[in-house]
C-alpha cells in the first residue's frame, strides 16, 4: 500500500486465529470461516488476505484457489466476502476501496487469476452501495438460474409482539396450533443433535425425491470444525418424544442464515416447522441478531417453500451480481469455458459431475 499507516498481509492467519478476528466484523458469516473453506474446498485451495491500518484489522477476505493444472492459470473465488465492518466502529469507505485494490492486486495482478466475487449484499441497501463502489472496475455477471440469490430477509430489531403481528395471518393460525400440540423443542450445536436432523432429512428426501447438491453429511463435517462460537444452531421438534421436524441456522455477525430444514410426515400433521422457526426467532433476538436471511426462494421451482417463507413478511431481496475481473486472457478463457459448459448442462447429473471434476464452484458453493 502507498500509505505506510496501511499493511495487506496474505496467507499468515492460522486457521485458529482467522476465527478469532471473525468475531471483529458484523458482516461475518458461515462462508468466510475456515471450517466451511477447509471442509468445502480443502485447506491448502484457500488463501486469506487481511488489510490493517497502524495493526489493526479493518477488513479481511477468504478466498479460493482453483489451479486445474500445474500452469499458472485458473480462479479465485470469493464467497460472501470481504468483510470490512467492524463491529461498534463506522465505517470508513477507504477502507473497502482499499480492500477491492489489495485484492486485486494479489489475485488479479501477482497471480493473474480470474476473480469471481459472490458478494453478500442485497441490491437497494448501503452495503450493496459500498461493494459496487469499492470494485467498481469489475464488470457484473449476468444473472441466471445459477447465480441468482433471492430471499426473504427479516429485520428482528422489533419486539417479538410486534414480529408476531407482522406474521401472515395464515402463518400466525398455524404457529398458534403447533403451541396448541404440545411439543418439544430441543436445542443445540452437537454432533447428537445434528444427526438426528439428518435422519428426518434423509427421511424427507424419501418421501420427497427431490434432486439437490446439498450434502448434509458435510455440513456435519463443518459442524465439527467450527469453532464453538460459531457453530450453527440445530432446533429438533418432537411429537410424544419423536422427532418430526428440524433446521439449522448459522448466526454470526449481526446476521443468521437459515441453511437447512426437515419435516417428516408427522411433522406436516403437527405444523412442527412453525413452531421451530418462532423459536429461531426468539433465539436470534435473544443473542443480539439483526437479520434473518431464509435462505433463498425460488417462486415457479418450489412454490411450497416459498409460500411458507413469505408468512414471516421479511423483506423479498436478491443479492446483487455476481464481480467478474481478470488480468490473465488464459485464466478468462479458461473460465468461461468451464462456466459455459456448467451452464449448458445445468440441472442434470453430469452438470455436477462435470463441475467437480473441472473444480469449478457451483451455483452457490
Amino acid at each position: 500500500m502507498q500509505n505506510p499507516g496501511w499493511q495487506v498481509e496474505v496467507d499468515r492467519a492460522t486457521p485458529a486465529e482467522w476465527s478469532k478476528i471473525l468475531d471483529l466484523f458484523d458482516d461475518a458469516n458461515i462462508y468466510q470461516t475456515p471450517a466451511y473453506g477447509g471442509v468445502r474446498w480443502g485447506e491448502k485451495n484457500l488463501s486469506r488476505i487481511v488489510l490493517k491500518r497502524d495493526g489493526e484489522v479493518l477488513a479481511m477476505a477468504q478466498v479460493r484457489i482453483i489451479r486445474p493444472t500445474p500452469l499458472k492459470f485458473g480462479m479465485a473465488y470469493l464467497r460472501w466476502g470481504p468483510l470490512w465492518e467492524r463491529r461498534g466502529l463506522p465505517l470508513d469507505p477507504e477502507v473497502p476501496t482499499r480492500m477491492a485494490q489489495a485484492i486485486e492486486d494479489e489475485y488479479l495482478e501477482r497471480r493473474k487469476l480470474f476473480l469471481r466475487i459472490l458478494p453478500n449484499a442485497f441490491a437497494g441497501s448501503s452495503r450493496a452501495s459500498t461493494m459496487q463502489a469499492a470494485f467498481c472496475r469489475f464488470r457484473s455477471e449476468p444473472f441466471d438460474a445459477s447465480n441468482l440469490y433471492r430471499t426473504f430477509v427479516l429485520d428482528l430489531s422489533a419486539s417479538l409482539e410486534e414480529l408476531r403481528k407482522r406474521l401472515d395471518a395464515k402463518w400466525r393460525n398455524k404457529l398458534s396450533g403447533a403451541e396448541k400440540n404440545s411439543l418439544e423443542v430441543v436445542a443445540g450445536n452437537g454432533r447428537q443433535e445434528y444427526l438426528t436432523f439428518c435422519e428426518l432429512y434423509h427421511q424427507m428426501r424419501e418421501r420427497k425425491t427431490f434432486e439437490t447438491t446439498v450434502d448434509v453429511e458435510e455440513f456435519l463435517r463443518i459442524q465439527e470444525n467450527l469453532t464453538e462460537a460459531h457453530r450453527m444452531q440445530v432446533l429438533i421438534c418432537k411429537d410424544k418424544g419423536i422427532p418430526v421436524a428440524g433446521l439449522v441456522v448459522s448466526a454470526m455477525g449481526d446476521s443468521a442464515i437459515y441453511l437447512l430444514g426437515a419435516t417428516s410426515d408427522d411433522g406436516l400433521k403437527s405444523k412442527g416447522a412453525y413452531l421451530l422457526q418462532w423459536t429461531m426467532i426468539q433465539w436470534l433476538k435473544k443473542n443480539g441478531v439483526r437479520w434473518y436471511d431464509l435462505g433463498g426462494i425460488d417462486p415457479e421451482a418450489n412454490p411450497g417453500v416459498y409460500s411458507f417463507k413469505k408468512g414471516f413478511s421479511g423483506a423479498d431481496v436478491c443479492q446483487i451480481n455476481p464481480l467478474l475481473a481478470s488480468a490473465s486472457a488464459v485464466s478468462s478463457g479458461m473460465v468461461k469455458a468451464g462456466l459455459a459448459v456448467q451452464r449448458t448442462l445445468r440441472g442434470s447429473r453430469s452438470a455436477l459431475n462435470l463441475a467437480r471434476s473441472l473444480k469449478l464452484p457451483g451455483p452457490r458453493n
